[in-house]
């Protein structure tokens, strides 16, 4: 494999992790109260991006392989629950 091969796959296996995390950072601004919508819009995906790729690899070492549904699940409850926490839902 060369190094363009392996940039392309490097990049489909974390394009799931940012694109939740693009979308959770957009839908928190509008289903977050305003005072506790926590850090910038980038910045909340720059800090929800590492969340969903250490999920990603969790279940890459986990399962053997990637693409498997309980690990997107995983992905997606632990953005949620790290973005919840970081914006302070609980206050709302």
């Amino acid at each position: 494999m060369n190094a363009i091969d392996l940039l392309a796959h490097l990049l489909g296996f974390l394009a799931p992790a940012f694109a939740v995390a693009v979308l959770v950072a957009g839908a928190a601004r509008v289903l977050l109260p305003k005072g506790g919508s926590g850090p910038g819009w980038w910045a909340s995906v720059a800090l929800d991006f590492p969340v969903g790729a250490a999920v990603l690899a969790a279940g890459l070492w986990y399962f053997g392989r990637d693409g498997k549904m309980a690990t997107y699940a995983a992905m997606v409850a632990a953005i949620g629950i790290f973005h919840w926490v970081l914006a302070r839902g609980w206050r709302g």
